[in-house]
């Protein structure tokens, strides 16, 4: 049992922003802005994966829309599920957490309060988004922000059609944060069609719709990754799924009552990226990672590294919440280029940085197509992964929406990386330095912590030599 007791928003015994760091949350905390990765190290071990980062903000929202106190399990405690997290305290869930799981009390569908404050989401983009559509049928107005990154990104994608339910949103020029997001009396029901692949417009509608006065559809032309659809269930939502051209038809009922429920978080496939990619290009690697989610949606990245050539056997598939997880072996094998066309790219997205790592180190040419989203991302990811190749001596050409990289058996490395404030672009060009000939700088390393905070604890423990 748990020592927790939860109070109202102003009296929270443990609030998420304000608690005691937890060992998980602390590995972060003495990066200082620059960091560096030096080779030679082979890497051998075992890292249990953190819990996926999209699955831990979908469970605080679908909990926090509950009636009733849900325990979630292997969250990812990070800057930005903490953001999400926060947020949803100040507008009435009661939200408490010790070393091994997170209580969350709901105020039911369209029972959000009013935060009396904006609701201030840092770095966190999948938070902000889905957010809206669950505060779709809140009785309240809420104003939204971000940080600098955050607040360049675009919300058109999910204001559009949320305005078609009856939402109101008074937002910066170019529909940006931060905004004034103003529900209706009695929402409306949507017929949408996503015009482009996109989880977070797809959950924003999704969790809109649970409130809405009828049933709505949400029809994916090419399918996106799932998590949303996989949990409301455990909540005991109704989300149901047909086929529709060749993507899926959703039909969620209105007016929905989700109940408590006890989930656990299946480990993050993201974050595996990065071990597998550093142990497939490090002499003499080998490593075994634990309870990595294998939703088909987000396992992109695994097919493009087998292609390359990467050594993955993957090991005692079981079941986890809602997702179907198992244990990889990875080890370190010769690598070569391949040709990744559109239709690859939503399903490994966000590991295109990561990937482009390995294009650098395996023999031949590779090309990624399709790739237009990373524009829109945390920074201009395109760029950013195209000047970080070339300040390491790695040939690579860009369009609007492709890249191309003549990889080899070394790369020169020794170069200086601008990362954006981009996450995943510190944590890829970090991977390259534990391989190339010369260290690897990036120029700030702190922002990890909004999705992989024990990155540098991970690695250091299966061998890296990370500085800063």
């Amino acid at each position: 049992m748990f020592d927790i007791e939860f109070f109202d928003k102003s009296k929270l015994l443990m609030p998420v922003s304000s608690a005691a760091p937890s060992s998980a949350a602390t590995a972060h905390i003495s990066v200082s802005r620059q960091a560096r990765s030096v080779p030679g190290s082979a890497l051998r071990g075992t890292c249990r994966l953190p819990g996926d980062k999209s699955l831990s903000q979908r469970a605080l929202i679908c909990a926090a829309l509950a009636i009733g106190e849900s325990r979630l399990e292997n969250m990812l405690d990070s800057a930005d599920v903490r953001a999400t997290a926060d947020a949803l305290s100040l507008l009435g869930a009661g939200i408490a957490r010790d070393k091994t799981s997170w209580r969350v009390r709901g105020c039911g569908v369209g029972g959000f309060g009013a935060p009396g404050q904006t609701l201030h989401l840092g770095n966190a983009g999948t938070g902000v988004r889905l957010l809206m559509g669950a505060l779709a049928s809140s009785p309240h107005a809420v104003r939204l922000s971000g940080d600098a990154s955050l607040s360049r990104r675009p919300m058109a994608r999910v204001l559009a059609p949320l305005s078609a339910m009856g939402v109101m949103a008074h937002a910066r020029a170019g529909e940006h944060l931060p905004l004034r997001l103003i529900p209706p009396p009695r929402l409306s029901p949507v017929r949408f069609t996503l015009p482009v692949p996109s989880a977070q417009v797809k959950s924003a509608l999704i969790f809109a719709a649970l409130g809405a006065g009828g049933e709505s559809e949400i029809c994916e032309p090419v399918p996106s990754r799932d998590h949303t659809e996989r949990m409301l269930p455990l909540f005991g939502g109704v989300c149901r799924r047909t086929a529709w051209r060749r993507g899926w038809r959703l039909s969620i009922p209105g007016d929905q009552s989700l109940r408590a429920a006890r989930v656990r978080m299946a480990g993050d496939p993201s974050a595996a990226a990065f071990l597998m990619v550093a142990a497939s290009i490090c002499r003499g690697a080998e490593i075994r990672l634990k309870d990595c989610m294998l939703n088909p949606h987000r396992l992109g990245f695994v097919r493009a590294l087998t292609r390359m050539g990467g050594a993955l056997t993957r090991l005692k598939t079981r079941r986890v919440g809602g997702e179907e997880v198992a244990d990889f072996h990875v080890r370190a094998a010769p690598l070569r280029g391949i040709r990744a066309p559109a239709r690859d790219a939503p399903a490994m997205i966000d590991e295109i940085p990561i990937l482009a790592v390995a294009a650098a180190f395996a023999r031949g040419h590779t090309r990624f197509a399709g790739l237009s989203e990373l524009r829109v991302k945390e920074s201009d990811r395109l760029a950013a992964i195209h000047d970080g190749l070339s300040a390491n001596g790695v040939p690579v050409r860009r369009g609007e929406d492709w890249l191309e990289i003549q990889g080899a058996d070394t790369v020169p490395g020794g170069g200086f990386v601008r990362a954006r404030r981009d996450h995943r672009i510190a944590m890829a060009f970090l991977v390259l330095g534990m391989a190339a000939e010369q260290p690897v700088r990036v120029d700030s390393a702190d922002m990890i912590a909004t999705s992989y905070p024990n990155f540098f604890a991970d690695m250091r423990a299966l061998g890296a030599q990370l500085d800063g």
